[in-house]
């Protein structure tokens, strides 16, 4: 079994990770651990602010530690709210608030322009040194109004193409099998037997 701290206390995402890696992995966050601070994501892709995150925690824990940053990518905002899709609305912004904008700039912008995707980048490290940086993107439509109950963020406006549902429409089993951030920590899972 392998053992790997995730680098979030964010327990959404915690249970997203444990049900993709499956029981090969025996996953950590952050919950427990106060004397690992949070890393200010000052990068400016998300492959940059998943590394810095990775880094600093593993500078505190001697195995394999994993961070990622995903966000919401639509294009007729120019690629926003991108890397700044957890605060769109302000810092400490709830999921709520940030739909709520992104409706709001969306309406402002050319009608029907509502083409966007999920990006997420996952990455691995060790004792101060990246080994690995896994990507995952899924494709897809901005809707209004939200629907669905499950998943968090803008799983309520985020219908993936192919499917008449939004993500938080679907079961978790279903995310799960399509997501970007479930693309990236399949990879991860399947480099981690044969290259760590």
């Amino acid at each position: 079994m392998h053992q790997l701290l995730l680098a979030t206390r964010n327990s959404h995402k915690t249970r997203e990770f444990a049900e993709i890696l499956g029981p090969e992995f025996e996953l950590h966050d952050l919950s427990n651990r106060r004397e690992i601070p949070g890393t200010e994501e000052t990068g400016r892709t998300f492959g940059e602010n998943a590394s810095l995150k990775a880094l600093a925690a593993s500078k505190h824990f001697p195995g394999l530690v994993a961070a990622d940053d995903s966000g919401l990518e639509v294009d007729a905002l120019n690629g926003a709210p991108g890397i700044y899709s957890a605060r769109f609305a302000g810092e400490n912004a709830t999921d709520t608030a940030n739909v709520a904008r992104l409706l709001v700039e969306l309406a402002r912008s050319v009608p029907g322009a509502r083409l966007a995707r999920f990006r997420c980048s996952v990455a691995l490290a060790r004792q101060g040194e990246i080994l690995g940086i896994f990507e995952g993107v899924i494709d897809g439509t901005i809707v209004d109004p939200p629907r669905g109950s499950a998943g968090f963020g803008y799983d309520p406006v985020f219908q993936p193409r192919g499917f008449e549902q939004t993500f938080a429409e679907l079961s978790p089993a279903e995310k799960n099998r399509i997501s970007h951030r479930a693309q990236a920590i399949r990879s991860l899972r399947n480099a981690v037997p044969a290259r760590f």
